[in-house]
């Protein structure tokens, strides 16, 4: 078998996952993040609606991005993907630092790490794509990183919508308006709260003072390996469209 095949079944196996009903346990969970919103103080809300408002206009928006020669295109999928690998092993180390510091401070350090991490994210985004050899200088290509955000941090019905989106993305990307229009229209709202909902119990559990250390540091270590894992197989599901249309 070869590592294309290999990556293949792989790819249909995550699709597979990700468009199964939801579980009993994620409506369970969902339950249990309704009441303990009341529980997490209004600040931390502000930050999140803040800094997750911040993060998309500075990613399409963003010019501080890796110059088109960084791309690597022409290197074979297999040698793509073990830089993509060895990427996430990285960032996840970051983000477990990251998060254990802010996490053993309590309240406001916790709340401190909220755009920290989400910084980490968005850079870790930019990097894959940058070694899968796509131009993140083009906000077409911002816009799929935000795609894979939402992916891997939504509700387990909005993530099989995302996913019907991320695999006809080349047939989206051609009708895209100017940037400009583009942010116009952006629910705000819908974005944040399908993120919040996400993080809502771990990231209260950070807040925590001391007990939170242990709690930021591996939440935040798996939630860079969730993002990892949905990005590389996001490319890889491009790269196969890309290969397919081309043959």
């Amino acid at each position: 078998m070869t590592y294309e095949e290999q990556v293949q079944e792989e790819l249909i196996r995550w699709k597979r996952k990700i468009r199964k009903n939801p579980s009993m346990t994620g409506r369970f969970t969902k339950k249990w993040q309704n009441k303990f919103n009341g529980m997490i103080p209004e600040k931390f809300h502000q930050v999140v609606t803040s800094s997750i408002k911040n993060m998309v206009q500075a990613t399409i928006y963003g010019t501080d991005v890796t110059s088109k020669d960084s791309r690597l295109r022409a290197l074979p999928l297999q040698e793509q993907e073990e830089k993509a690998k060895q990427l996430i092993e990285k960032f996840k180390k970051t983000a477990a630092v990251e998060g254990a510091g802010t996490g053993f401070g309590g309240v406001l350090l916790g709340m401190a790490d909220f755009p920290l991490l989400l910084s980490i994210k968005m850079k870790f985004l930019h990097e894959v794509a940058l070694i899968y050899g796509y131009d993140v200088r083009d906000y077409r290509e911002r816009l799929f990183l935000l795609l894979i955000f939402q992916l891997t941090f939504s509700s387990d019905e909005q993530k099989q919508v995302l996913l019907d989106r991320v695999e006809e993305w080349e047939k989206e990307r051609i009708k895209l308006p100017e940037k400009d229009q583009y942010v116009a229209h952006i629910d705000w709202k819908e974005f944040q709260l399908s993120y919040r909902d996400y993080i809502d119990i771990p990231k209260m559990l950070q807040l925590i003072p001391g007990f939170g250390a242990i709690v930021g540091a591996t939440v935040n270590y798996h939630f860079l390996d969730l993002l990892g894992e949905t990005a590389i197989n996001c490319f890889r599901m491009r790269a196969f469209r890309e290969e397919s249309t081309t043959n």
